[in-house]
């Protein structure tokens, strides 16, 4: 018998975001071994088996399409039935999934709307509908794609299934984002008019369901995290506080302008993070280096230049807001009292500091890459999962 083959050290990665720059394994090396916690990776196994059924609906496609399909039909029926039985009556289902709080006075052409409390409903809506698409998008779709590319081992098969979804989504969103941009400034993130037009209470219809979708998005990912529905990464800690950051920021009263753009300089920068994430699973090593620079520059752009734009907009022009709305008042919608500066201010200013705390790795990488010039060496795509594996990934 001959010596077995050594199998090359593992590289321990520092982060979710400079792993998915580190070069697959080669197809002429067997797969390092993992270097995660097996006591971390057996817990997370643990804890998905014993699911409760009343969170069963964020993993299993079947129940959540059930959940999102029930008021449809509700809708369906009262829509079709209520004019025999009693015409005039608003349909009680609509704000579940559609729009509600529309402002009474606003012209027929131009309809406008507001806050009210059934955003609740819709919120808790489509919080189950991106539990649905993101199961469907995961495993119906991703599972094929990432088997025609070669991916055996599960760990990163589902791994490559979270940034397919991660793609489609911010990709779509940022798209979005850019259209209600367009909408609602004048220019390229002007931030004066921020301020200069405030309050914002009454919005278009397309800026609220965007505003309104966006916080659901956030508040289902806030579940996965919470509920260990993915592997816990290296970086668990930060992201927890990233999404609490993020929803205490969405949270803020008639403030949809700024909010809106901090979506999309969120947005773009983390669809192109996904997309050199998926081409480095699938080994296009070449595409892999041009993506990480379009990242790496998009990131630099969107997540500092314009969000440090927004937290001085935030310190020195907020001041600038009309004299009227200096004062909190529920029924006149303007609640820029003095302390809210800094309510807005301090949760922009902790997500700056986490996107610093990234930068300062993705840095590393990028300066690694540069120094070394390698880009075929033996490294482990260690995300936090000790799946052994001795095969190829070919």
């Amino acid at each position: 018998m001959g010596m077995a083959k050594k199998q090359p050290a593992p590289i321990q990665i520092d982060h979710h975001l400079t792993s998915a720059f580190e070069p697959q394994t080669p197809l002429d090396a067997a797969t390092p071994s993992r270097s995660a916690s097996p006591a971390l990776n057996a817990a997370f196994e643990v804890q998905r088996s014993k699911r409760s059924i009343l969170v069963r609906w964020i993993v299993e496609p079947s129940t959540s399409f059930k959940l999102i399909l029930l008021p449809l039909v509700l809708y369906t029926n009262w829509e079709i039935l209520a004019p025999y039985v009693q015409p005039g009556i608003e349909n009680p289902f609509a704000p579940v999934f559609l729009l509600s709080g529309r402002v009474p006075s606003s012209k027929p052409d131009d309809p406008r709307y507001q806050k009210t409390w059934f955003d609740l409903l819709f919120l808790a809506y489509y919080v189950v509908f991106f539990s649905f698409l993101r199961q469907i998008v995961t495993v119906n779709i991703s599972r094929p794609l990432a088997k025609y590319f070669g991916l055996k081992r599960e760990s990163k098969i589902e791994r490559f299934g979270e940034q397919v979804y991660a793609l489609v989504y911010f990709a779509f969103f940022g798209s979005w984002g850019y259209r209600v941009m367009n909408q609602i400034l004048s220019s390229w993130y002007n931030t004066s008019e921020f301020w200069l037009e405030y309050p914002h209470w009454d919005m278009k219809p397309e800026l609220k369901r965007y505003y309104l979708m966006q916080f659901s998005y956030w508040c289902q990912q806030l579940l996965v995290l919470i509920l260990g529905l993915e592997k816990p990464r290296k970086d668990y800690t930060e992201l927890v506080a990233h999404h609490f950051v993020t929803l205490w920021l969405v949270g803020q009263v008639n403030l949809y302008f700024h909010l809106a753009l901090f979506y999309m300089s969120m947005d773009i920068p983390d669809a192109c993070l996904a997309f050199s994430k998926i081409l480095n699973y699938i080994q296009w090593n070449r595409a892999k280096v041009f993506s990480f620079l379009a990242f790496f520059v998009t990131w630099t752009y969107f997540r500092h230049y314009l969000n440090l734009r927004i937290l001085w907009s935030v310190w020195f022009e907020q001041p600038n807001v009309p004299e009227w709305t200096k004062h909190w008042s529920w029924s006149e919608g303007v609640y820029m009292t003095g302390w809210l500066q800094s309510q807005i201010f301090l949760p922009l200013f902790l997500l700056q500091l986490l996107n610093l705390f990234w930068y300062y790795l993705i840095l590393k990488i990028l300066i690694r890459a540069i120094a070394t010039a390698e880009a075929d060496d033996d490294r482990s795509d260690d995300e936090g999962d000790d799946e052994p594996d001795n095969e190829k990934e070919d």
